[in-house]
């Protein structure tokens, strides 16, 4: 009992914290009043930005499908709490990387699918995806929570590549503040029961 309060307390700072790494919605900010789509238009940017935005833009879209699974089938609270916090922190920066490459003049990825068949770091096959679908119970919580760890620190590797590649200054931001972010969710999701 002791250890599902910790973890609830944990789940509920994380999405906290989650919530902070993006603006309202719909206002094109970074987390901490960013610039804008417009405003990064205007920024220098390199090809590994580009490269960033559309990789993770792909990849986020598989982590708010992965949200959505365990808003339906996770039994845990603590699992769909933290699942919802990533689907919301994670839609607001698909929407601003978005505008990024609407305003660069480069084309968005197709939905559900990596850039050119490109295997992005920590990016679930579809037979894990598969596999996901067709359990239940904890069973699916425990699964859900394996995966989600995976897809995270995915996410992580490619926001430190982007750190240390990328020209444009919000989009290195943005890097900065997802390194953050799912690093605390990682150890919050390594935290939940097995």
């Amino acid at each position: 009992m002791k250890n599902r309060k910790r973890v609830a307390a944990l789940v509920v700072a994380v999405a906290i914290g989650v919530a902070g790494c993006g603006g309202e919605a719909g206002d094109g900010s970074v987390a901490g009043g960013g610039p804008s789509g417009s405003a990064v238009s205007q920024g220098q940017f390199n090809e590994a930005d580009v490269e960033f935005a559309s990789h993770l833009i792909a990849h986020q879209q598989q982590a708010v499908q992965l949200a959505n699974m365990a808003a339906r089938r996770a039994t845990t609270p603590a699992v769909k709490k933290l699942a919802m916090a990533i689907k919301a922190g994670q839609t607001r920066e698909i929407q601003l990387m978005s505008g990024w490459l609407k305003a660069w003049g480069k084309p968005l990825p197709a939905t559900g699918h990596g850039s050119h068949g490109t295997p992005l770091p920590g990016k679930l096959t579809e037979d894990e995806m598969s596999a996901l679908g067709r359990t239940d119970g904890p069973e699916f919580d425990r699964l859900w929570t394996r995966m989600m760890i995976k897809h995270h620190k995915g996410a992580i590797t490619m926001a430190k590549t982007q750190r240390t590649t990328g020209k444009n200054e919000a989009a290195v931001a943005l890097a900065k503040k997802i390194e953050t972010a799912q690093t605390r969710e990682v150890a919050t999701l390594q935290r939940m029961p097995k």
